[in-house]
């Protein structure tokens, strides 16, 4: 398996000020003691330029939130993941239930945003998760199983990670247990195997939810789990790099 992602979704979050503030506070820490992880910020699109320039040649990558699956065009406020590629990002978030549910994004909308990514050389990160309703219901399984088939393209698995996140996590400070974390992420783990094969075991299978310094090392010791989509921890250093020193050696 690869080393783990800590990855950090700021969301609609940082001006140019303290937005670079806080990426040179992570280039300094890094420089002085590289975490044993792989590490990703993914700023607001009018950040990422900026960001890249600053974090260039410090092992800190910068992603984008969200990109259009067309590479350009009329399509007034969008970005196109050439253009998060050429501004300097190498990931790019795809599908979090934010954008699902607040802008009505479908399954094969993200599989063709994902297929862009992937055209364009990012590495797209997949969202899926499932609701409290789901959940509930016992349907978490067969919700995140459909949205893995409707939003993954071919080829997938060369790049691309996916990011569990129940939807009832994000934000709450509520996480699932333990084991329910581990259960997900195994039935992920078989979903890529049985699409992509021997491909499918080198996927990083990222949690997120509620991720925080005090409950990331039990977290990432979990099997399957291949790291962390990290949303309002990530807008403080300390916190971002505590979650970070969190990862599997």
């Amino acid at each position: 398996m690869p080393r783990q992602l800590i990855a950090g979704n700021w969301k609609m979050n940082g001006l140019s000020v303290p937005g670079t503030r806080l990426a040179g506070a992570l280039r300094e820490a890094v420089a002085t003691a590289p975490p044993p992880c792989d590490l990703l910020v993914c700023p607001p699109f009018t950040l990422v330029g900026r960001l890249a320039h600053v974090l260039l040649g410090s092992g800190v990558a910068v992603g984008g939130q969200d990109c259009h699956a067309e590479a350009a065009g009329a399509h007034t406020g969008d970005v196109s993941a050439p253009m998060l590629r050429d501004a300097g990002a190498t990931a790019v978030i795809l599908g979090h239930s934010e954008r699902r549910a607040g802008h009505g994004e479908t399954d094969g909308q993200v599989r063709a945003k994902a297929a862009a990514a992937l055209a364009a050389g990012l590495a797209p990160i997949i969202c899926v998760g499932e609701t409290l309703a789901e959940r509930e219901a016992g349907r978490q399984e067969a919700v995140v199983a459909a949205q893995l088939a409707g939003s993954l393209p071919d080829g997938f698995a060369v790049a691309g990670a996916v990011a569990y996140e129940p939807v009832w996590a994000i934000g709450t400070g509520k996480t699932p247990t333990e084991a329910e974390i581990a259960a997900m992420h195994a039935m992920i783990r078989r979903t890529l195997a049985a699409r992509f094969g021997a491909a499918g075991a080198g996927v990083r299978i990222l949690y997120g939810g509620s991720v925080k310094p005090s409950n990331a090392k039990a977290i990432l010791a979990l099997p399957e789990v291949g790291g962390a989509l990290v949303g309002g921890a990530s807008l403080v250093a300390e916190d971002f790099l505590a979650i970070a020193a969190a990862a599997r050696a």
